[in-house]
């Protein structure tokens, strides 16, 4: 049996890692589909003969026998009556919101506690809070895995660089990290913040710069261990390159805790980015976000369902991926059976 065979044998026997990540990729596969789940916008439509699919196009009002050539408010009681006519329907989204649509019809002012109408509430500005859960949902995952990628990619790169050769490249680099490290991170993005405007990808770039170094450690001491074993020496017996020698070799046999760190890195850019939307140094304010509701929250102190829904999905999120975490490193671990 390989040795990749082993290791996804215990992890499926951790069964509260191997359902946390089935149930994880289930809610972030519907949370792609977003647009699909909650929707202003009928997914299709069918009026006096003709078919619509307003979810891919805007209509003006008087497609549907309005008065202006406006784009159609699908949430207008007249647009809903006209549209479940005789002869005519209209495919709702099981949410019929979007993250920035306002409900203007809602019976109770904002923010309106949970009701049929939305079911976890309203904010302050009268959008859907369930909406707004969902899309945020996606960005933070999104932007999770971006800047775990950008982390790993650096930070094994620099790692194996620094393991590999050690000597002069290894002090050189450790003594930049060194130095690098200790440049604050928060000044640097109230700095920023004041220079440009907010954007997801200024603060990526930004959070790619420091994201990396803890990572490398880990890669550089596993790079000094395996340069000295039996099989390095082998290889460059034959002839190998050093090149050759790090990507076939050593690289493969110095990423168990790349893997099992993953999660847990991924967690940390998700609390990283709600942190900063909550100070407001995130995302842009038309941008879902789940640190924007808990600033809501915190101003809003009698609207419970604000906060209580956001802070429900983080701890649901951040159990998920440590329960993930934790059986990836008992599954790399060649100590259990």
């Amino acid at each position: 049996m390989s040795p990749g065979r082993r290791a996804w044998l215990r992890f499926r026997a951790n069964r509260r890692g191997f359902v946390s990540l089935w149930i994880f990729l289930v809610i972030f596969v519907l949370c792609l589909a977003a647009e699909l789940l909650s929707n202003d916008r009928p997914l299709l439509a069918r009026y006096e003969g003709q078919w619509y699919v307003p979810l891919l196009k805007t209509y003006p009002e008087t497609v549907f026998g309005g008065d202006f050539r406006t784009a159609t408010d699908y949430l207008d009681p007249f647009i809903r009556e006209r549209l479940s006519a005789p002869g005519n329907w209209a495919l709702y989204p099981p949410n019929p919101y979007s993250f920035d649509t306002i409900n203007y019809f809602s019976p109770s002012p904002n923010p309106a506690p949970p009701a049929a109408v939305n079911l976890l509430g309203t904010d302050d500005r009268g959008r859907d809070v369930l909406a707004r859960l969902i899309y945020g949902f996606r960005v933070s995952v999104l932007f999770g895995l971006a800047l775990t990628a950008i982390g790993v990619l650096v930070g094994v790169a620099a790692g194996a660089v620094q393991g590999y050769f050690a000597g002069r490249i290894d002090l050189t680099l450790q003594r930049f990290i060194e130095v690098w490290g200790a440049v604050p991170e928060l000044y640097l993005l109230l700095i920023l913040a004041s220079l440009f405007e907010p954007s997801i990808w200024i603060l990526l770039a930004i959070l790619s710069l420091f994201g990396w170094m803890g990572l490398s450690d880990y890669v550089r001491a596993e790079f000094l261990r395996n340069r000295q074993l039996e099989y390095v020496t082998a290889a460059r017996a034959l002839g190998l390159s050093d090149s050759q020698i790090i990507w076939r070799h050593v690289l493969p046999n110095s990423l168990t805790p790349v893997i099992a760190f993953l999660p847990f890195r991924m967690s940390a850019a998700i609390v990283a980015l709600t942190s900063l939307d909550f100070l407001g140094l995130g995302v842009p304010t038309s941008t879902p976000s789940l640190g924007e509701l808990l600033a809501q929250g915190k101003t809003n102190l009698d609207a419970w369902w604000i906060s209580l829904g956001t802070f429900g999905l983080l701890v649901v999120t951040l159990l998920l991926l440590i329960f993930i975490g934790e059986a990836l490193r008992d599954a790399l671990d060649t100590r259990k059976g």
